[in-house]
């Protein structure tokens, strides 16, 4: 089974209307002139960033969208009306590129981001439109100019401040339960988690952040193996990643430094952003020993792992150090938010 974070869809913008071909007749007026009126343009179809949509598995379905034609014109100069716009709802963090060519279309990062991705058709003249001082009577007419036609495709990128990642069975879901209102699936089998879950956590009054729990890395993930670079992708947009190491874990010739140093690799050969991106050892688990040697054992990874960093030692089954955690995550995006606005003041 496979989160689908990725889709393929259609776009139909609406046809122009046509135009219409009349003359004016009424009693008295036996050469009134043309009065056709104008086509409607039609409808546009626009992508439209919705909050409450967490996938894109919906497009697995609905493959096509298309927008109003307009309305053909009509006598006495009245124009057809024009075709409604078609907005369709994506989650937020969507990126959309055009499937023929490739080019990147737009990244809706924002609740409210719309994009236009099909234009619809301008209206054909009327033949009022067509009358000279030389052709007093035209029959001529615009049959509306056809609707733009795409294929796109849809990839979502999940939007968060912090990303946890690590082996499967790590704990993950256990510590997104533990310290936010999300209710991920909780198993002792690899790939409990198969599409990103995202909780957000609070620390208090107007002080909070978003935490995605991606599914479980495997060794060659980078290269598509197990869930593959499809969650890899989810990380890039997070500020900070929390790198969980379970320090107990049940297969007796695991190794948690060697666990860890597999999933840097990975982060290595997928891209250099998330290498450089700040990284903070969260080792999990401290429930399963004594706590002096919970604190023992955990100073021995860390130095195993020449790591260099903040680090934690937490149980997400008995909520032990998470909220040490929470907080220190809470300040750095505080600062990190206080540094941006001092930039881009400076900028301004």
């Amino acid at each position: 089974m496979k989160f689908v974070d990725e889709a393929r869809i259609r776009v139909q913008a609406g046809n122009g209307g046509r135009g219409c071909l009349s003359f004016r007749r009424e009693k008295f007026v036996p050469f009134g002139g043309p009065d056709g009126g104008d086509g409607g343009h039609g409808g546009s179809v626009y992508l439209l960033a919705a909050p409450g949509i967490n996938t894109l598995a919906d497009f697995r379905v609905e493959r096509t969208f298309k927008a109003k034609s307009g309305e053909s014109g009509s006598g006495n100069d009245c124009f057809g009306r024009g075709g409604d716009d078609l907005y369709v709802s994506v989650p937020i963090g969507t990126v959309i590129r055009d499937s023929e060519t490739g080019e990147q279309l737009g990244d809706l990062v924002r609740e409210g981001d719309t994009l236009l991705v099909a234009h619809g058709g301008k209206g054909g003249w009327g033949n009022a439109r067509f009358k000279t001082s030389t052709n007093r009577a035209p029959r001529q007419f615009g049959t509306g100019l056809p609707g733009e036609k795409r294929v796109l495709e849809l990839e979502l990128k999940v939007i968060a401040d912090v990303g946890l990642l690590g082996l499967p069975n790590a704990g993950k879901s256990t510590l997104i339960r533990a310290v936010s209102s999300a209710r991920p699936k909780v198993a002792d089998y690899p790939f409990t988690t198969l599409h990103p879950n995202l909780g957000v956590v609070y620390c208090g009054e107007h002080r909070s952040f978003v935490m995605a729990d991606i599914p479980g890395l495997i060794e060659g993930a980078a290269e598509g193996a197990g869930l593959g670079i499809r969650f890899l992708k989810h990380l890039q947009r997070t500020r900070v990643l929390l790198h969980l190491v379970d320090m107990a874990p049940l297969d007796p010739e695991a190794d948690p430094v060697k666990d860890a140093r597999s999933i840097v690799a990975e982060l290595k050969k997928f891209s250099k952003d998330l290498i450089t991106k700040p990284r903070w050892l969260v080792i999990n688990k401290s429930d399963l020993l004594p706590p002096d040697e919970a604190e023992k054992k955990a100073k021995a990874i860390v130095r195993s792992l020449r790591y260099k960093g903040p680090w934690f030692l937490i149980s997400g089954v008995t909520g032990a150090g998470t909220r040490e955690l929470t907080e220190a995550v809470m300040r750095f995006l505080e600062e990190e938010a206080a540094k941006s606005a001092g930039q881009s003041a400076e900028d301004a």
